[in-house]
């Protein structure tokens, strides 16, 4: 028998969670039966949960690269471009159907878990430091640079920001406005960075070089 390569076995990974994603994210960790998997992925039972024991580690595998994702975003920008990418997926969701797409799908379908079953806060807890630790990192490369304010403790600004990115998926979880909280995220952006003198170059808030967060 043939062996099957590397690169193949990573494509069909790769295409259960794409698929898997938008499942979970139009219905739900609940309604996203096998069926219904099978139809999103292309792919039969067995070829789905041949890659993942059962769909729970499929959840969480999906939920796990979400957050591996989320972690390179804030490595690069900051938490809040997560934030507003996440704002971006909402405004899009709102054109072009009655579910959200990308990862704010699983991120809300994450937050519900988290609240309702305690297993799966228990598994979860072991998969969700990426975020923290990549957020941490981040802020204290910016403070070095001179960039970030230097009177708050670096635990507190993360866990601030942390905060606010759970406030604002549970506000789009609910359903709520949220096409002027641009503004919003500019000001949680400014409250982190440092006060320059007024001789000092003001950068524009939401740049790569400029953003703290």
């Amino acid at each position: 028998m043939p062996r099957v390569s590397q690169d193949h076995l990573d494509a069909r990974r790769r295409q259960i969670l794409d698929g898997a994603r938008m499942c979970f994210a139009r219905y739900g960790y609940e309604g996203a039966t096998v069926r219904r998997l099978e139809e999103a992925t292309g792919l039969s039972r067995g070829a789905i949960f041949h890659h993942f024991r059962d769909k729970e580690s499929l959840f969480l595998a999906l939920a796990e690269d979400d957050a591996v994702r989320m972690a390179d975003v804030v490595a690069e920008q900051g938490l809040v471009q997560v934030m507003r990418d996440l704002l971006d997926s909402d405004k899009q969701d709102r054109r072009d159907g009655p579910y959200p797409a990308d990862w704010l799908g699983t991120r809300l379908e994450v937050s519900r878990r988290l609240r309702t079953d305690p297993e799966f806060r228990a598994r979860w807890a072991e998969r969700s430091e990426q975020l923290t630790t990549a957020t941490r990192r981040r802020l204290e490369r910016q403070r070095e640079a001179g960039n970030l304010r230097d009177d708050v403790p670096l635990g507190v600004l993360t866990s601030f920001l942390e905060l606010v990115l759970e406030g604002l998926v549970s506000h789009l979880a609910m359903g709520l406005p949220a096409d002027d909280l641009g503004p919003v995220l500019d000001l949680v952006e400014e409250s982190v960075r440092r006060h320059r003198a007024r001789d000092e170059p003001v950068r524009r808030p939401g740049s790569a070089e400029y953003a703290p967060s």
